[in-house]
């Protein structure tokens, strides 16, 4: 027996349609317009932002830290501080504290801000001045003579920068000449729009690779040193903002200070 499959027959009937137009030889007349869009750079007023976390303001109140305004303008700038001290007779070097701010923030290395909403990306450029010796008018030796700053470990960060990144100086920055002023850092013309902090030192916890600079403060008696304006919060020495001292300085106990001035400048 023959197995068989009927398959059965199915007239498919499709109706198709043509559409048809008729072009005149009619002349046909055209006109254009043009369209054009502005674009510009919106300040975004940022504030400070932490500068290993740019994505996060600190929470700063206004006059304990410097500032200038305008789109071009520096954001802040810390108030340097070397903490209390053994006098020595020997060359010996200061760390600066670590910066400290209210709340669960890390401590932190010294940093500038700078910000750049001109709109041109015509560069400019960071400098730094001291403008005296350290000094207390009130003690016999009055002045720290042959003491230098030293600015080192420095990088950069950014939340919004737009461009290219701004240079910084990968030397370590020594303050030797009173009154002379020195670049740390420079956005070439195209560069440096956005916001940008130029840092020295870092965190253990930062999350960039930067190796740390930071160390707890002791005392005489190896205990930490706090900060009871700051919630008690440990105080931390950073190694990469130092204070040279000669030992054949003279030199009575006593706080000395000095005064530098940060300089945000436009390239010409």
């Amino acid at each position: 027996m023959k197995n068989k499959c009927w398959m059965p027959a199915a007239l498919i009937l499709i109706t198709a349609s043509l559409n048809m137009s008729v072009i005149s030889d009619a002349k046909e007349d055209s006109a254009t317009g043009d369209m054009d869009i502005n674009l510009k750079i919106t300040d975004p007023n940022l504030g400070v932002l932490d500068p290993e976390n740019p994505s996060e303001e600190l929470p700063l109140q206004e006059g304990t830290y410097g500032k200038t305004s305008g789109p071009l303008r520096i954001d802040f700038v810390p108030n340097l501080g070397f903490n209390s001290n053994k006098i020595s007779a020997k060359d010996i070097s200061y760390s600066a504290d670590a910066l400290l701010f209210k709340g669960q923030i890390a401590p932190r290395g010294s940093f500038i801000q700078v910000s750049d909403y001109r709109g041109n990306a015509n560069g400019w450029t960071l400098q730094v001045r001291q403008e005296t010796q350290f000094k207390n008018q009130n003690k016999e030796n009055s002045q720290l003579n042959g003491a230098v700053i030293s600015l080192d470990k420095s990088w950069i960060n950014t939340s919004n920068g737009m461009g290219q990144t701004p240079d910084i100086s990968k030397e370590v920055i020594h303050l030797n000449n009173i009154g002379e002023t020195y670049t740390l850092a420079e956005a070439k013309k195209g560069t440096g729009t956005g916001t940008w902090s130029i840092i020295f030192g870092a965190s253990p916890d930062n999350q960039v690779g930067q190796n740390s600079t930071l160390n707890p403060r002791l005392d005489n008696e190896g205990k930490p040193v706090t900060n009871p304006s700051l919630d008690n919060q440990a105080v931390y020495m950073n190694d990469a903002v130092s204070l040279t001292i000669p030992g054949s300085t003279k030199k009575d106990p006593g706080t000395y200070s000095t005064v530098l001035t940060w300089i945000i400048s436009e390239l010409p």
